[in-house]
């Protein structure tokens, strides 16, 4: 996992409109980077149903709102729809951004052990550099407790 103050892992992927996007593209603002395991599961659609809802106050504070999971492109974009998220998901099966920020790791579940994406959510400032780091967020209240972070 990466820590306060490292300069954040540049990647670049496609959204869910098929388009690339890179972080440095977004160098000069702050973003919001939040990592989750799958589409259209009930805690990364409540989570992801409430960066919508908060959407507006990111917006207002010139906040860029990034959600990163491994689904596909087709997955994203029927994710987005359905839920009308108006905020930037990008598609990473190759997870290359998921393993270089230490987000790819041994899950248990049901007595099962797996590898998969631990839900974390990573706040960068305007320089590139990692501001806030938010391991294993509740889906809830991911959004809310950014902003808070944020002192929005």
């Amino acid at each position: 996992m990466l820590e306060i103050g490292m300069t954040a892992p540049d990647f670049t992927l496609c959204d869910q409109h098929g388009n690339t996007v890179s972080l440095h593209d977004f160098l000069g603002k702050r973003i919001v980077l939040y990592f989750y395991p799958k589409d259209n599961t009930p805690g990364c659609t409540r989570q992801a149903c409430a960066f919508a809802g908060a959407y507006q106050a990111f917006k207002d504070n010139d906040i860029v709102v990034i959600g990163v999971s491994k689904d596909s492109v087709a997955s994203h974009q029927k994710f987005a729809e359905k839920y009308e998220l108006p905020f930037i998901l990008l598609s990473d099966p190759e997870r290359k951004a998921i393993e270089p920020y230490g987000v790819w790791q041994e899950k248990k579940m049901c007595g099962k052990t797996s590898m998969g994406v631990v839900r974390t959510t990573y706040i960068i400032g305007e320089d590139g550099r990692i501001t806030h780091v938010m391991p294993k967020v509740k889906p809830d209240t991911n959004a809310a407790d950014v902003l808070a972070a944020l002192g929005k």
